[in-house]
């Protein structure tokens, strides 16, 4: 996919609502982000008990190659019993360094494009709840569409609220909100960088891929 979008004539495309869905992980970011938050949250102990608390799926999902079971092992065996107030404020902390840190400059910049035009902004990532929304919220990210661990009076438990979001799942998340704000005919701009959003770039008309590439501040089309 190229930084070439998909144009309509219309004059009706001048009045349509526009949404910018965008990935986070080596989207918006250089790097991942999953592993060194847990590793704030747990550590690499909890990490490695993460997985041999729970063998056999553990093996199963690395024989199946089942990204999404995988995450709930590891993902739900560093936040099991931890407070939802602490990793909350963990999640804070680790948002202030990627906004620091961890940003790709022409993916922000072409962020902070979309919200000088007015468009709707969201992200839609495999990322972790506790980090994502004070990120989105510094970012004037309008809505956050992530991966988040099911809490249970105050402390986490180990199982995942709902699917891992990626691939499918984040075209699902995507169009359930667009539908819930009354925007289902929206022109949808997406970004991805991985197999997890080849689903979300799909169905957008203005498919960005960001991987080995750099994205200009303005896309060619509006320039």
């Amino acid at each position: 996919m190229t930084e070439t979008a998909k144009s309509d004539s219309n004059t009706a495309d001048h009045v349509r609502p526009v949404v910018a869905a965008f990935d986070v992980d080596g989207t918006l970011t250089t790097r991942d982000c999953v592993v060194p938050f847990l590793r704030r949250v747990g550590g690499i102990r909890r990490l490695v008990l993460a997985i041999a608390r729970r063998p056999i799926a553990s093996v199963r999902a690395a024989v199946r190659r089942d990204r999404d079971r995988m995450k709930e092992v590891v993902v739900g065996g560093v936040f099991r019993g931890n407070e939802v107030a602490e990793v909350a404020e963990i999640g804070r902390s680790f948002a202030a360094h990627v906004e620091a840190t961890m940003l790709r400059a022409d993916t922000l910049q072409r962020l902070r494009w979309h919200q000088q035009q007015g468009h709707r902004t969201v992200f839609v990532s495999a990322s972790l709840r506790p980090y994502l929304e004070p990120l989105a919220r510094a970012l004037g990210v309008e809505h956050v569409l992530c991966t988040d661990v099911v809490a249970d009076q105050g402390r986490y438990t180990h199982v995942l609220t709902g699917p891992n979001c990626r691939a499918a799942e984040k075209v699902r998340r995507l169009r359930a909100l667009l539908a819930m704000h009354g925007l289902d005919g929206a022109d949808v701009w997406a970004y991805g960088d991985s197999d997890g959003d080849r689903e979300l770039l799909a169905i957008a008309a203005h498919p960005i891929w960001t991987r080995g590439t750099t994205i200009t501040a303005v896309p060619a089309e509006a320039a």
